[in-house]
């Protein structure tokens, strides 16, 4: 199992020390870095900016939203970047949620697998490069052809020969389908809130998408790189009341009641009543009470807490072995415990 690190998106300004986090993750043998977005940060500005003080981490987005770029611009800002970096651009891709795609972009949010499979299928046309990109889906027309148009669009073919004709692409899903979704047609999954005890749900879930005629991969050749929350500290408790307010606010707050995917992978794990104590909390603004009503081990179930020893002990006899092919580093441990992680890795 190979080890990224994740440096997220930014709360009110960018985090501090990065750059040196990076140059020590680097030294111990990280594989990956990957930038987040939500509605402040983008995900590719900063992950360009922080890839160019790297020399040999993949660089991957976990994850870029379809409704912040049509795809064609989202194939030229990858391709871009792959690149200045000398060919380690990943585009790790997501839906988000209603809340997010038309509170913020202004934009429909249904269908959002048909809307990702169009999307990825754009963009390794463009990547190809062979002709001018034309396309005629449901979601997306290439040259636009709706009524609201000019009718003086033309098929175009890009300018820049890319790196790579075929930078490799993840889907971030939560959902079963969304997951078989993943396995059919990208070269990764980005899970959130991954947790050991749902390995067996998401291997049939990744199953079912390479069984269909077609799949671009195999299990033996797919990447499923999770972003697992890694907080080093000597008491348990500590480390996980860092994690807490996380958990409060994706299960509780991100998403109308009865539309929070986040809050749904908890519920499968066997969270319900928890999580629905939680968002009920959360989203009457007693945000303090609903990340209090979150136990000790519905974090653990989720992410790393604890001394390095702990860390490293749990790292081996509970996620190495899961459908985990990289696991995503988020928090800041020391580089001495990051660098424990990546020898165990390598040794699973």
């Amino acid at each position: 199992m190979k080890i990224g690190l994740s440096v997220g998106y930014w709360s009110a300004g960018p985090p501090k020390n990065v750059e040196r986090r990076l140059a020590e993750a680097e030294e111990v043998g990280v594989d990956s870095v990957w930038t987040a977005e939500a509605y402040g940060s983008d995900a590719i500005s900063p992950l360009a900016w922080w890839g160019s003080r790297t020399e040999r981490l993949k660089l991957g987005t976990a994850v870029a939203q379809i409704s912040a770029r049509t795809p064609t611009a989202m194939a030229m800002a990858a391709q871009t970047v792959d690149h200045l970096s000398g060919g380690r651009m990943i585009v790790g891709l997501g839906a988000s949620g209603p809340q997010v795609v038309e509170g913020w972009y202004g934009a429909p949010f249904p269908r959002p697998l048909e809307r990702t499979r169009e999307y990825v299928d754009i963009m390794r046309r463009v990547w190809a490069r062979d002709g001018p990109v034309e396309f005629s889906g449901r979601q997306y027309r290439l040259p636009y052809s709706g009524d609201a148009g000019t009718g003086l669009g033309k098929a175009l073919q890009s300018t820049v020969h890319p790196l790579r004709t075929d930078i490799p692409v993840y889907l971030g899903a939560e959902g079963p389908k969304n997951v078989a979704l993943a396995a059919e047609i990208a070269d990764g999954w980005l899970p959130l809130w991954f947790s050991p005890r749902s390995d067996a749900f998401y291997r049939a879930a990744l199953a079912e998408g390479f069984a269909v005629q077609g799949a671009r991969r195999t299990e033996e050749t797919f990447d499923v790189a999770g972003v697992v929350w890694t907080v080093e500290h000597d008491d348990v408790e500590v480390a996980a009341s860092r994690i807490k307010p996380i958990i409060a606010l994706y299960a509780g707050g991100m998403g109308a009641k009865g539309a929070n995917f986040h809050n749904d992978v908890f519920v499968r794990m066997g969270w319900g009543d928890v999580c629905g104590r939680l968002q009920e909390l959360y989203l009457a603004g007693r945000r303090q009470e609903a990340v209090d009503a979150i136990p000790l081990e519905m974090v653990e179930d989720v992410a790393l807490v604890g001394p390095a020893d702990k860390l490293v002990d749990d790292f081996a006899k509970r996620w190495a072995d899961t459908c985990l092919t990289t696991l995503i580093v988020g928090g800041n441990p020391r580089q001495a415990t990051l660098a424990r992680l990546v020898d165990v890795g390598a040794a699973s």
